[in-house]
């Protein structure tokens, strides 16, 4: 079995997400879709074996690409595609062989039978994260691919900005989670992502970013723990709170984007540290019916 976290830009239109989650359900599980209008962004949750899983991704791009219009498109989170990102996961352990290799065969047929840029990234990349192809925005892609500077993995060497290109990769399981400020104030979400994330010198494995949210008038420090073992959820959670307080800010609340490991959970909860929003619910072996010890964070 593998897991794949395909994100889709388009976070504000029922309809259109009816149809691509059927799409995507036609064959492979699942588990999970998380919305998000201010991103504009929508991320399903997928598992299955690796041939269903490759057909089911296909025919879920395939309509995301015929439904979704980037010239249309308006978000807080950076993208580069309809299909922004399409990480394979190994689950339930831990062998990135299987995933690598179907992470390399959804590429080739991305481009091979739906004409679209591919770029490799995470374990089939070089360790390049999308940033890297994110930088600038889709604009300045097109210019890097044009110039000769990027040459796509898979699929034509054009990009239409239409739909953009497809970042596909495979990775170990991360967690995606967004703390919520009590502030209209964007710089201080963006003081606090840049102490707490890796690359400021802060907390290892974190990316962060700091983002306005017109639809409540508040701002968020949005990350990707992309190692959770070195820098455990409750632990970067609290460092956001802490770092919140000594800027005279409340956190207002927490968001998690897909699921997480069983582990997480009890980690958390072993430290007595709340975590908004993530509970059993929001735990991937219990959403696919695994049994085990009760745990809860949530009131």
């Amino acid at each position: 079995m593998l897991e794949a976290v395909p994100n889709v830009s388009e976070g504000r239109n029922s309809a259109v997400l009816a149809t691509i989650e059927r799409a995507f359900a036609k064959d492979a599980r699942v588990l999970d879709v998380h919305t998000d209008p201010d991103h504009h962004r929508c991320v399903f949750t997928l598992v299955d074996d690796a041939g269903v899983l490759a057909n089911a991704l296909l025919a879920g791009i395939s309509a995301a690409v015929a439904l979704v219009d980037l010239r249309a498109h308006a978000g807080v989170h950076p993208r580069v595609g309809v299909v922004d990102v399409l990480p394979v996961v190994p689950f339930p352990d831990d062998d990135m062989e299987p995933a690598k290799a179907t992470a390399r065969s959804i590429s080739g047929r991305v481009g091979a039978e739906l004409g679209l840029p591919v770029f490799h990234y995470g374990e089939i990349g070089g360790g390049r994260r999308p940033a890297f192809f994110r930088a600038g925005g889709l604009e300045a892609l097109q210019r890097r691919v044009e110039s000769g500077e990027l040459v796509p993995d898979a699929g034509p060497r054009h990009v239409d900005p239409r739909s953009g290109v497809v970042l596909v990769g495979a990775r170990r399981p991360l967690i995606a989670y967004n703390v919520i400020l009590e502030t209209q104030d964007v710089g201080v979400a963006r003081e606090i992502a840049a102490v707490v994330r890796e690359s400021g010198g802060g907390m290892p494995g974190v990316q962060a970013i700091g983002l306005f949210l017109p639809s409540s008038e508040r701002v968020q420090v949005s990350m990707n723990i992309v190692d959770i073992e070195r820098a455990p959820l409750h632990q970067v959670v609290e460092r956001v709170r802490a770092e919140a307080a000594s800027r005279g800010v409340v956190v207002g609340g927490g968001e998690l984007v897909g699921l997480v490991p069983e582990s997480v959970l009890r980690a958390a909860v072993e430290a007595g540290v709340e975590v908004p929003g993530v509970g059993e619910s929001r735990v991937l072996e219990r959403v696919l019916g695994s049994r085990g010890p009760t745990t809860t964070l949530e009131p």
